[in-house]
């Protein structure tokens, strides 16, 4: 029971996640194609997945080394310090605070941006357009597989989380590949706030573990920490907009 909770949550909180960091990374690279054309950005997003795979297969084989308190209390520490950076933005946003993330004008600000580069460069430089698919791809790439690795660590997990993983990137792709625009209408901030609750409720639960924490019910304890988060997240979202409401009154 408690093995399947785990297994669950782990799957959807790097499902979703994977979907929020593809949608950013296939932006940028969609910028690229557009500017400079489909070689650059092909290049520098394939260079990017590769260099991804080199560091995945390099570490993989450290973390067998590392003692799993250690490893639950570094990944327990860092995850909440992720999710609870995501919840934060999510809550601003939903709140009316900073405005929400749009990818349509993101994708038209890198555009932009490349195309300001090409005229200050010779035109004949696509390795600068390359670079930029290249970096996206790795650094957007690196969060997801920080999250694959701390959300299935010590649980035996891992293969069907990397899937997960690897399906919503896919599934990105394939969507940006057919309709050559950036995912606008994917409700962004939805899934951050969602993919926030959840990875703040894993790094709660992962930091106990490192710290030698027996949770009551075990796994089951990640759901009580989900409903905590997502409440207090609600709450927050909640007082804002009617702090909001009283000023502008």
């Amino acid at each position: 029971m408690t093995t399947s909770l785990h297994l669950g949550s782990a799957v959807t909180a790097a499902f979703l996640a994977s979907l929020v960091e593809a949608v950013e990374a296939l932006t940028i690279v969609l910028a690229v194609a557009i500017v400079r054309g489909w070689r650059p950005a092909g290049f520098g997003a394939l260079a990017g997945i590769v260099v991804l795979a080199m560091i995945v297969v390099a570490l993989g084989p450290l973390l067998d080394h590392v003692p799993i308190n250690l490893l639950q209390l570094t990944i327990g520490i860092l995850l909440s310090l992720f999710g609870l950076r995501w919840l934060r933005k999510s809550i601003l946003r939903a709140a009316g605070i900073i405005a929400l993330h749009d990818e349509a004008t993101a994708f038209a600000s890198e555009t932009a941006e490349l195309r300001e580069e090409e005229r200050r460069h010779e035109p004949h430089l696509d390795w600068l357009a390359g670079l930029a698919s290249f970096k996206a791809v790795l650094l957007e790439g690196l969060e997801v597989v920080f999250i694959v690795i701390a959300v299935s660590a010590g649980r035996g997990v891992l293969i069907p989380v990397s899937v997960a993983a690897l399906a919503a990137c896919l599934l990105i792709a394939a969507a940006g590949f057919v309709v050559h625009r950036p995912l606008a209408r994917i409700p962004e901030n939805v899934l951050k706030f969602a993919v926030g609750v959840m990875l703040s409720a894993f790094g709660l639960f992962w930091t106990g573990e490192g710290f030698g924490v027996a949770w009551p019910g075990s796994d089951l304890a990640i759901l009580a920490f989900i409903g905590l988060f997502l409440a207090t997240g609600l709450a927050a979202v909640a007082l804002l907009k009617s702090r909001g409401a009283v000023l502008s009154s």
